[in-house]
């Protein structure tokens, strides 16, 4: 049972992972949320660690927050849980909840360390480069690679 005004809980919740470690996760006021409606973010990595509220909350114009950023985020086996409640002087808020892989919402990074040497008499090249680094695996069997060769 969702206690509060229908309409009030927060829309939109999207977070993702990138350069490793760093997280954000952004939404949207309720359609039907009072004008002095503030929201909170609350999540647990695995159901062994405890809650946390954000410690930097994006906001906009009015000072209400609209998103939180994370760092040092590691990604864990288990679905991460995701709360976001709200207040208002006016009316009782509802609540929003989601779990979420985090492994999916992680934006890789590209790779590094990209060398190409060719060889013009054999009419070949030889491409080389170090994957990108990521946090929730130390295998390189989940990455495939694209190459786009231009002639010049």
């Amino acid at each position: 049972v969702f206690a509060g005004m229908n309409g009030s809980a927060i829309e939109n919740f999207s977070c993702v992972i990138y350069n490793i470690s760093f997280m954000n996760c952004t939404w949207q006021a309720g359609r039907d949320a009072p004008g002095d409606t503030q929201y909170f973010l609350y999540w647990r990595n695995s159901r062994y660690d405890d809650a946390m509220e954000c410690e930097l909350y994006i906001t906009d114009e009015n000072g209400r927050n609209m998103g939180c950023r994370f760092q040092n985020v590691k990604i864990e086996i288990e679905k991460a849980y995701f709360l976001v409640n709200g207040s208002s002087k006016n009316s009782l808020i509802q609540f929003y909840d989601e779990y979420i892989q985090l492994y999916k919402i992680e934006k890789l990074m590209p790779p590094s360390n990209i060398t190409v040497n060719c060889d013009e008499i054999k009419n070949d090249c030889i491409i080389q480069w170090q994957q990108p680094q990521i946090s929730h695996s130390k295998k390189d069997k989940c990455f495939k690679y694209e190459i786009n060769i231009k002639y010049k």
